[in-house]
């Protein structure tokens, strides 16, 4: 299940796209799912572990990713208990870090209102011990 943790959160990390940087696994980048959303976000092609295949930049390492996407794939593969700042990621990423949410416990940091679209969803948010089904039940309490 998805858990947002609404406002500041000092133990989250801040700026996921660094952390990745340091800290992620050639294994990561070739697993399907980081393949997809490589491709959805970003536009761009997995060809291996160390290289991705850009339309607009050509070939790039995996550091020059977008960080929306680099901190999706912390979402899905980093299993040291951290939470991630998910304002690292653009509403384009939303309907991603709902897909990790149903594949296992996640737990990120939000600091805006994300676009999670009109389909219901299960998002539980920490702040107030409530499960919201929609985007406006997500808003009415998030602008609290």
């Amino acid at each position: 299940m998805l858990n947002i943790y609404l406002g500041e959160m000092k133990e989250a990390i801040y700026h996921p796209p660094t952390y990745f940087d340091n800290r992620y696994e050639d294994e990561w980048i070739t697993d399907p799912l980081s393949v997809k959303m490589i491709k959805d976000v970003d536009n761009s092609d997995v060809v291996s572990e160390r290289l991705i295949q850009s339309p607009v930049l050509g070939p790039i390492s995996v550091k020059e990713i977008s960080g929306g996407v680099k901190t999706l794939i912390l979402m899905a593969f980093d299993d040291s208990g951290r939470i991630f700042n998910a304002s690292a990621c653009g509403n384009n990423c939303a309907k991603w870090i709902l897909e990790i949410g149903k594949q296992k416990e996640l737990i990120v940091n939000l600091r805006h209102i994300m676009d999670f679209g009109d389909n219901e969803f299960e998002i539980k948010i920490l702040n107030k011990d409530q499960i919201v089904h929609n985007m406006e039940e997500f808003i009415d309490i998030a602008v609290e």
